[in-house]
């Protein structure tokens, strides 16, 4: 029993590295992403039968590969379309043949990392709506169930289904070719597939809802993802530099929280538990960025915002002045009001407060930060330090009454407490 149970676990730890590549080199062959995911998970019914008895093979993923390429092959011949198929491949399949289907699989083997590049630009596709695309690239990259997603981001399992469908029939219908596209094309949909995984990430970092502030899973998965895309596209300074933000930022997860769940501000951070290895990983990508020549594109700029505190070990050493400098090119680069917003926290800690509250009041009445709970959250701390506490009080009340996080709103309140 207990050895069955390893089988299944390891079949389980197989399968979550290897679906994407198995699914990524099926659409290749099948051209549709449906027909590639139910010929992995035949393979995978497969394997659940066969490894418990015979043991898990030494290159499980290699076994996972040929099974799913042979069933590929009996569909095929099953409808009379193998040699249309193979020509693709530079291979005809003749039922004569003494070895056809090894010889198939031989045919179809290709370079694994194209085959994963390509998946990603098509999941990430601009035809699809913003939260299609995360959907489908958890679904199909990440290897996340459809439970999982829809856990992941509070909506209900049927919606989140419903949306991986729309999105493979949207892919389908619109016949997108399973490729990376070139030129002006390629940077379009680079920039949306960069998009989708900082959404992702953005998502886990900080939850826009529930009881939990932070979900390591997602910002794990698009961390996973943006190294893979950083392994294929090596000269692409967007793609080191939004890794870097993110290994950057999520060295910080374990000292975030304190253990009953409250949220530990920046400052308050215990240092000590911030990974210093995805600090190594972080720098070393954002210094592939600026070799590559891009130290003023707006995802290098916050990363390298995120490495002076990741520099400084005590909080008292953290350089204020240059991220408020740095927050000051980023807005000139891709302005917004939330970019301004930052920029304000920074040049109160290089400043103080009533350097700050001006900038804070210049975009007070933006549209897009109507509803936002930080904004009023920010000028609340700003209006405290002040001494304005009645002032900073109903800022903090409403900025609890806007968030949707259990955790911000438990300490937002209390904030609020602190000046009544």
């Amino acid at each position: 029993m207990n050895s069955e149970s390893e089988t299944h676990r390891a079949i389980t730890a197989v399968w979550k590295n290897e679906q994407p590549r198995l699914i990524a080199s099926l659409t290749r062959m099948m051209r549709d992403i449906s027909m590639a995911e139910e010929l992995a998970q035949d393979a995978l019914v497969t394997a659940l039968r066969k490894w418990p008895e015979t043991g898990v093979p030494s290159n499980p993923g290699a076994w996972l590969m040929q099974t799913a390429k042979r069933r590929a092959i009996d569909y095929f011949r099953h409808r009379k379309m193998a040699a249309s198929k193979l020509e693709e491949v530079g291979r005809i399949i003749k039922d004569d043949a003494p070895d056809v289907q090894t010889a198939a699989i031989e045919a179809l083997d290709d370079d694994v990392g194209d085959d994963l590049l390509r998946l990603i630009f098509t999941a990430c596709h601009p035809i699809l709506p913003a939260e299609s695309r995360v959907a489908l690239t958890l679904r199909l990259l990440g290897g996340l169930t459809t439970e999982e997603i829809a856990r992941a981001f509070l909506a209900a399992e049927p919606t989140i289904g419903q949306r991986i469908v729309r999105a493979k029939r949207t892919i389908a219908e619109a016949g997108i070719p399973f490729e990376v596209p070139r030129g002006a094309a390629r940077a379009e949909r680079l920039s949306s597939v960069l998009g989708v995984l900082y959404l992702i990430f953005n998502e886990g970092y900080s939850a826009t809802a529930g009881d939990d502030l932070i979900r390591p899973q997602l910002c794990d998965e698009a961390i996973r993802l943006c190294r893979i895309l950083a392994q294929l596209s090596p000269q692409d300074t967007e793609v080191h530099a939004l890794l870097a933000l993110m290994e950057l930022q999520a060295s910080r997860t374990a000292a975030r929280t304190a253990k009953d769940g409250a949220p530990v501000l920046l400052l308050e951070q215990d240092r000590t538990l911030w990974d210093r290895e995805l600090i190594r990983h972080g720098l070393t990508a954002l210094q592939q960025a600026v070799d590559l020549g891009g130290e003023d594109e707006p995802y290098a700029l916050q990363a390298a915002i995120a490495a002076c505190h990741a520099r400084a070990e005590r909080a008292e050493d953290t350089d204020w002045q240059r991220i408020a400098a740095l927050y000051a090119r980023l807005s000139a680069v891709a302005p917004s009001p939330v970019v301004e917003l930052n920029r304000a926290v920074a040049v109160s800690m290089a400043e103080g407060p009533a350097a700050a509250l001006p900038l804070i009041d210049a975009i007070r009445e933006s549209p897009a930060l109507k509803n936002y709970h930080l904004l009023y959250g920010v000028r609340g701390d700003l209006l405290s330090k002040l001494g304005r506490h009645t002032e900073a009080t109903l800022e903090f009340r409403r900025a609890a009454d806007l968030t949707r996080n259990a955790r911000e709103k438990a300490y937002l309140i209390g904030r609020a407490g602190e000046g009544a």
